[in-house]
């Protein structure tokens, strides 16, 4: 299920990687890193080999990576990640009144394990202020390991996680230090922290912006499904808001759900 894959099913879906967000998510737009009163706040994102299609509406960017596939032909083009994240996120932002946050574009165009650190003093919150990223191989393969993907249901047409915002900055900033322990954890390799990390985060989420787990358009009991998992396993997390995927650490294997390929070069 690694790099095995990848060459059959990048020959259909193209090759540009796909990303996963952990921790953190949400510090990456303005109107939540603006009230951060610790700033920068921190997410982490992972670039992962394209060796399945994911949903979509399902919190790992197949709206950005589709503007990519477009915009660059189904590779990425070897030049400034910098520039690349910059050029996507105007493709795909232009003329929006709610953009999406750049750390859609920074997971598909920079390799490896990433922490995105944000403040709104800096690029308007748009960008990172800084991005500190891991590429060693004994991270990622361990990181392959106790993380789980477990399908659960795309966000439902009509729904929008932005009806109700309770914009406290205590919740914010601990929102942005939920980004900062799961990349610490993730280079210790302490499965325990990571969870944590990921736990903390929905905590916030739901705090933040309690639609991002109960809407009347959603079908599903998100928060009972979520906190079965966190109950039974170090930790636990939705891919976006509205459900999309669970994440899943453990040590074992968690059924029906898979494991990814982390891509740590260009």
């Amino acid at each position: 299920m690694k790099t095995q894959g990848v060459p059959a099913i990048a020959s259909v879906i193209g090759s540009i990687p796909n990303r996963l967000a952990l921790a953190g998510g949400w510090i990456d737009q303005p109107f939540v890193s603006r009230l951060n009163p610790q700033p920068p706040g921190s997410m982490v994102v992972v670039q992962i080999q394209p060796t399945f299609r994911p949903m979509d509406r399902a919190g790992i960017a197949s709206g950005t990576r589709a503007v990519a596939m477009k915009l660059w032909k189904g590779r990425l083009p070897k030049r400034s990640p910098a520039a690349l994240v910059r050029e996507l996120y105007e493709a795909e932002n232009k003329g929006k009144a709610e953009p999406s946050g750049s750390q859609d574009m920074i997971g598909l165009i920079y390799p490896g394990i990433n922490r995105l650190d944000y403040d709104f003093a800096v690029n308007g919150g748009v960008f990172p202020s800084h991005i500190e990223s891991l590429n060693n191989a004994r991270v990622a393969r361990w990181l392959e390991k106790v993380l789980h993907v477990l399908p659960v249901e795309p966000r439902p047409e009509g729904y929008n996680p932005l009806v109700e915002k309770h914009l406290n900055p205590k919740w914010i900033a601990r929102l942005g230090q939920t980004g900062r322990d799961c990349f610490d954890a993730i280079r210790r390799l302490d499965i325990e922290a990571l969870g944590a990390s990921m736990n903390d985060c929905m905590a916030y989420w739901e705090k933040i912006l309690p639609r991002t787990v109960r809407h009347p358009a959603i079908r599903l009991d998100l928060k009972a499904i979520l906190r079965a998992y966190q109950q039974h396993y170090p930790g636990a997390m939705y891919s976006g808001c509205g459900g999309g995927y669970l994440f899943v650490v453990s040590k074992d294997p968690v059924p029906g759900a898979f494991q990814v390929a982390i891509r740590i070069t260009p």
